[in-house]
Parts: C-alpha cells; structure tokens; sequence
C-alpha cells in the first residue's frame, strides 16, 4: 500500500515558510525564564518543518503537553536537538529535548525541554512550535512519501494524458486519498453540470493513493498519472 508520511511545513509556510531573523527576548513576565512567552502562533520559516505545537503544561515540573504534527515518532521520542519558534521571532532557537513519550490512546506527547523546569515555564510556551530541518528527513520505505512533496503535483490519466488538477492534501484513511483540486476547465464542466443545485458546495476530487490507482508518482518531474477506475473521475459531481 502506498503512505503518505506528514510533517507538517505546509507548502507556504506550511511546511517551509520565508522570514528573517531577530535577537530573542526573556518573557516579560518571567525574566529568569530562558523562553519567552507566545500569544499567537509564529509562520514557519524556510526550510524548517513543524513537527508539533506546544498546547499546555503538564504538572508541575516543566514538562510540556504537544499536539504532534508529525508521523515519525521518533521526533518526540529520541532526545536531542530540536528548534523552538515563538512569536516575534522569525527565526528558531535550538533547544535540547530531553525526554517524551505518548500518550495512550490520545494524539498527544509529553516533552521535557532543557531549562524549563516548573509549571509557568511551562505555560508561557502555550503555543510555540516545535521544528526540525527541512534537510532532516527520516528514510522512508517503498511507496512512501512525504506529504509535502506530494502538494502540488500536477494529475494526469495515464492513457489519455488528460490533466485532471493538482494534489492539494492527502487525507489519512483506510486507504490514504490524494485530495486534488480540479483544472479550471474541469470546474467549469462540473459548475455546468449542477445548476440545478446551485447551493450545492463545489468538493475537490478524492482519489484512492494505492498502486493499482496511482501507478506513477513522479516527483523529480512534479507529476502523478493515475488509471481511473470507471466512475472515479465523475464520484464527486
């Protein structure tokens, strides 16, 4: 079966993002704190990708809950290096992760960072993200991707060569579906084709990412051909 494997750096800032950088600041509120603290959640910058945000305290002694972004477990769960970005800067800040682990039955990880150690620590990290390089990719097995290298890729039908859109997302599912947005051409047909229910909300096409359905994924040429079963094309009309 073919997988999409997601780290989130979403294709503008999504998964790289574009800034400069700044010098860093204590929080206000906490000077002895080594991080500052985070109202709003900062655009990811160039050549990094998010792999979680931070999303509340846990106990008292600085550990940190995160809401991974991430289909490598191995980010949270290895120690060492990773990169904290908070508002204002546009630019991380390297620090050390020291331990983590997940949460049962939940999409959650608990983290210890190196120099946050008490529960206002803690919180003034609500909502900064935690990054990796761009670079720093886990190896993947056959018939696996990258999720942001599959957005963007142009669609075609194999035999005919007809261009049917562009791969905007891939949503996880039994079988993982390339979510792809319709040639301009294409939505126009499909526009003409329901005046009778004008209300109804134009969806993007959905198709099954496995090998009989999408034989080529051609990332070097930024193209994917696919062999349509009939109907396929026509099941969201």
């Amino acid at each position: 079966m073919m997988k999409g494997k997601e780290e989130r750096s979403q294709p503008r800032e999504e998964r790289l993002g574009k800034q400069g950088k700044q010098q860093e600041n204590l929080s206000p509120k906490s000077p002895q704190s080594p991080l500052p603290t985070l109202n709003s959640p900062p655009p990811i910058p160039e050549g990094w990708l998010e792999i979680g945000t931070i999303v509340a305290a846990q106990g008292i002694h600085g550990e940190l809950r995160v809401y991974p972004e991430t289909d490598f477990p191995e980010r949270f769960e290895v120690p060492g290096m990773r990169w904290l970005l908070r508002t204002g800067y546009s630019q991380p800040k390297q620090v050390e992760l020291l331990s983590g682990r997940y949460v049962d039955g939940k999409n959650l990880c608990i983290v210890t960072l190196a120099g946050v150690k008490s529960r206002d620590q803690a919180e003034e990290l609500r909502g900064c993200k935690l990054l990796v390089l761009e670079s720093d990719r886990p190896e993947l097995g056959e018939d696996e991707y990258h999720i942001v290298d599959l957005v963007g890729l142009e669609v075609f039908v194999q035999e005919s060569g007809e261009f049917v859109g562009t791969v905007v997302n891939l949503i996880p599912a039994g079988h993982d579906l390339l979510e792809v947005k319709l040639h301009p051409w294409e939505e126009k047909q499909e526009i003409n084709n329901k005046k009778k229910n004008k209300q109804k909300k134009e969806k993007n096409l959905l198709i099954p990412f496995v090998k009989e359905i999408v034989p080529v994924v051609d990332l070097e040429n930024r193209r994917v051909e696919i062999t349509p079963p009939p109907g396929l094309l026509e099941v969201n009309s």
